[in-house]
């Protein structure tokens, strides 16, 4: 099966996200949030550098759970504004 393109957009809202999360992880070591949140530190590295812009939707609730961020504050923060 092949994936099909991510577009510029959705790119960029993987970047935001990566951003916000690692922002939110402060000075939190990468594998100590990962392991609270159940995946990978290989899986949080990729999310936050951009380069896995599109996490499944329970990966994301995990780390935001561990992270003390909520769905919503994400979601807000991640969109992309048309300008």
């Amino acid at each position: 099966m092949v994936r099909t393109p991510l577009t510029p957009e959705e790119r960029e809202r993987g970047e935001r996200l990566g951003k916000l999360l690692r922002e939110a992880r402060g000075g939190r070591s990468m594998t100590e949030v990962a392991a609270r949140a159940g995946v990978s530190a290989e899986t949080l590295r990729k999310i936050e550098t951009g380069r896995a812009p599109t996490p499944a939707f329970f990966t994301v609730a995990a780390l935001a759970g561990v992270l003390g961020l909520s769905m919503d504050e994400l979601v807000t923060r991640c969109v992309l504004v048309p300008v």
